[in-house]
């Protein structure tokens, strides 16, 4: 059950309006990296929970603040869209450099949502359920939801440069300052997660039944051998079972492919010999 309070989390109101900036904070809105991404992430993550109490709790209070980030951001668009209705749309952009690159307002905020915000990304693609990662492994999903928090921080430092409205940069920067906090839980839980079931997903698999002369390799697949000097491929790996190998020059390991002719239905192209025998229009009518 979840209960709506009527003021949001922090402050989101701009000193003034500004469509062309509300196209691009759509991007935070509903892009990949989006609010709308971590929310469902979390959220899902959480009710598919079947792991102790204690992280299905976690997950469910960081996507249920997820949903008031959604609410600030969407609430910003709109104010930032005020008095910009669709036929001035250009006065939105009247540098021509501005206006080839971002094309201006996003019409759709007028014509579509009436000065709202709208679950598309700042080039207007649909939000979808695809961005989202809920696989039931926690180790998995805890590492993806580190990379969506250092995506989505990353993409707000850049809307932050990007405006000098002081109301709009302030609530970014508490969405900057949550993002922090919210890698910083993902790299704890999956630290703690790593304490007790090792650090590769999954955990529970029999190794036996991998091929185990390549499971520490690393194949130097192209010129120069710059990566050699990485950890990756040398010394102990992280999960402790062996040290890495570095290989400098791979040698193919398997056959050289050759497919069997398809049947003469589906008209593809045959080898030179079967081609003769078939010969033009000599095929045989399907039955």
């Amino acid at each position: 059950m979840f209960y709506h309070v009527k003021e949001l989390q922090y402050t989101a109101k701009p000193s003034k309006p500004d469509p062309v900036y509300a196209k691009k904070l759509q991007e935070v809105l509903g892009g990949q990296f989006g609010e709308i991404s971590v929310m469902m992430q979390y959220l899902f993550q959480g009710w598919n929970c079947r792991a102790e109490g204690k992280y299905r709790d976690m997950i469910l209070d960081i996507g249920t603040e997820e949903i008031g980030h959604v609410e600030m951001l969407a609430t910003m668009i709109a104010q930032l869209l005020d008095g910009a209705p669709v036929q001035d749309q250009e006065e939105a952009a009247k540098d021509p450099v501005i206006e080839a690159v971002l094309g201006g307002m996003n019409p759709q905020h007028a014509i579509v949502n009436g000065l709202g915000a709208q679950p598309n990304d700042s080039v207007g693609y649909p939000w979808t359920a695809r961005y989202s990662i809920a696989s039931g492994n926690l180790l998995a999903d805890f590492r993806a939801n580190l990379n969506a928090e250092s995506q989505g921080r990353l993409q707000v430092c850049r809307l932050y440069e990007m405006t000098t409205d002081p109301g709009v940069r302030d609530m970014l920067s508490f969405l900057i300052a949550r993002d922090t906090m919210h890698q910083n839980q993902w790299m704890a839980a999956i630290e703690e997660i790593e304490q007790t079931q090792g650090s590769i997903v999954p955990s529970n698999f029999n190794q036996e039944f991998e091929k185990q002369d390549v499971s520490y390799s690393f194949m130097n697949f192209s010129e120069g051998e710059d990566s050699s000097a990485g950890s990756w491929a040398n010394g102990p790996t992280l999960d402790g079972q062996a040290n890495f190998e570095y290989v400098q020059n791979p040698e193919p390991m398997g056959q050289k492919p050759s497919l069997q002719p398809g049947p003469a239905s589906l008209h593809g192209t045959a080898p030179e010999e079967l081609r003769i025998r078939q010969g033009l229009g000599k095929m045989e009518p399907l039955k």
